[in-house]
């Protein structure tokens, strides 16, 4: 199955297809100049691996084409099968990334599973400067790594019916092993204790039935943009 990032990705590339198809190293070793806030607030999407994000934004892009951008992570793990360097992740040597880490180039990184994962400054500018709103989903500590920026994010948390679930959706996937599925449900349940912790996001969705969910996710986030519109920034909410 195509996965959704891919989706996405080829949809945006009409309007961004040169930056998409840039080397990694070229994307690590931009302006290292202080992150600045441009263009609308970035969102940020938050929740364990297998409770519906992907189908809440894939939803979000469909009704909202032109609305949105979603920053492509960098990672220094191995691609799985169909995925593309410069459209799901950019693919790079840890030493590669360590270094850039180090040169302050990421908004956020995390460890996962012995590989890095991260989302560059230039990530989030190539997005700004679309004019688009910049979509992020982190992890936990890249939410703790965000919120100390300048970027003014606005935070929501996705939270599964129950861990059980959350299992039963990653078993179906067939491609976890007992190892790493055990490492991602002790990493949920870290997730949902600091979700559901008052004050970490402006929003939780409990995503019980997806139709009800994603209604509530659209009308926060539509609602959002448009105190922003008040407040001069420009946002096309089509």
């Amino acid at each position: 199955m195509i996965s959704f990032l891919f989706i996405v990705n080829r949809a945006l590339s009409s309007s961004s297809s040169s930056s998409g198809a840039s080397s990694s190293a070229a994307t690590l070793t931009r302006s290292k100049k202080k992150m600045t806030a441009p263009g609308p607030r970035p969102l940020v999407l938050c929740g364990p691996s297998g409770s519906g994000k992907s189908t809440l934004l894939k939803r979000l892009f469909a009704e909202f084409p032109n609305t949105f951008g979603f920053s492509i992570s960098h990672t220094t793990r191995k691609p799985r099968a169909g995925e593309e360097h410069g459209v799901h992740y950019y693919f790079v040597e840890r030493p590669e990334m360590e270094e850039a880490i180090a040169g302050d180039e990421f908004i956020e990184t995390a460890e996962f599973t012995g590989n890095l994962y991260g989302t560059s400054k230039a990530a989030v500018r190539e997005i700004q400067a679309q004019g688009r709103v910049c979509i992020l989903d982190i992890e936990q500590k890249g939410v703790e790594q965000i919120r100390r920026t300048d970027l003014n994010p606005i935070l929501i948390f996705n939270n599964p019916p129950s861990i059980e679930e959350l299992e039963r959706r990653l078993r179906q996937r067939g491609s976890e092993t007992e190892e790493s599925l055990s490492k991602r449900l002790n990493a949920a349940q870290v997730e949902l204790d600091y979700g559901l912790t008052p004050g970490n996001f402006h929003k939780i969705i409990n995503n019980v039935d997806i139709d009800v969910a994603y209604e509530e996710f659209r009308n926060f986030v539509v609602q959002e943009l448009k105190e922003q519109e008040k407040q001069g920034v420009s946002v096309s909410l089509k």
